[in-house]
């Protein structure tokens, strides 16, 4: 059995220690680049023998790359690009109808990783007038993950990842105001707060739908301190610093406890989770029924 895991464990142990269970998957990882966390990951389990890594980034050239550096290392492994722009709900429609339209040898998707986002930029707005954070952070993998879903319900036990942060702690989903008046009121770091609730959120609302009927399991999870480019455009001297358990919180590859971290109740509620998942389907255009 597995040692506890800390905030001290690496990746090559956990890799070590689930390879059985990466070994010949198919599993999906959005936001991959160089220097990237979504990149550290699939070149981690890269050393387990997946028998596919579909590595999925805006920059065509850069996923090129990564591939390249992954099948240097290991031969065996096949990979596959996908360009995709999350904060473009086009850009993600034409990317899901590549996977389910165009790859018939990849018949289904055991494992989906929704790690791409963006972290405290100025206020943009998206192509379909959505704040940015919301669009790229939420409503781009909300889409993108109904989309693809039909091969991912296609594995014999298939798993959605969401990567959140404890920056969810900064704000809860603002129902009646997710764009910040245009603006007007905006701080970056609530946005960015408010979309990572909305991670967690969302893997409440899968756990929830598609758990019992398809053994889907979902979980978010807060990646740790990790040193990578997410936060290269900021300046950190003035900024700041199993299925019972189907849809939970973890922290340290544990179920987060809410006695011990500190963890907030806006983003573990399964009536916001479902209140999210309808404006949710009315801001994409698109209702998902399971």
């Amino acid at each position: 059995m597995p040692a506890p895991y800390t905030t001290h464990t690496t990746t090559d142990e956990l890799v070590s220690d689930y390879a059985a269970l990466i070994k010949d998957k198919v599993i999906l990882t959005t936001g991959v680049s160089s220097g990237s966390l979504g990149g550290f990951f699939v070149q981690a389990i890269a050393k387990a023998k997946p028998a596919w890594l579909i590595l999925a980034a805006r920059n065509a050239d850069k996923l090129a790359q990564m591939a390249a550096d992954i099948t240097t290392v290991q031969h065996e492994i096949q990979v596959r690009t996908l360009q995709v722009d999350l904060g473009s709900l086009k850009s993600v429609q034409e990317a899901a109808a590549q996977v389910n339209n165009s790859w018939d040898d990849i018949p289904v998707i055991d494992v989906l990783v929704n790690n791409a986002g963006i972290m405290a930029v100025d206020y943009q707005l998206s192509p379909e007038g959505f704040e940015s954070h919301l669009a790229t952070n939420h409503l781009g993998p909300f889409l993108f993950t109904n989309l693809i879903m039909k091969k991912i319900v296609a594995a014999k036990e298939p798993r959605i990842v969401m990567v959140s942060s404890d920056g969810h702690r900064l704000n809860p989903f603002r129902f009646h105001d997710y764009n910040f008046d245009d603006g007007k009121t905006y701080n970056r770091w609530y946005a960015y707060g408010q979309s990572k609730t909305a991670n967690m959120l969302f893997a409440i609302s899968l756990a929830q739908k598609l758990g019992i009927k398809h053994d889907l399991q979902a979980f978010s999870l807060h990646p740790g301190v990790i040193w990578t480019n997410l936060g290269n455009h900021l300046d950190w001297s003035v900024e700041l610093g199993e299925l019972p358990n189907n849809g939970v919180y973890l922290i340290d590859c544990r179920v987060s406890d809410p006695l011990v971290d500190t963890v907030k109740p806006w983003a573990t509620s399964s009536f916001e989770a479902e209140r999210l998942w309808r404006l949710s389907e009315d801001l994409v255009g698109q209702a998902f029924s399971y």
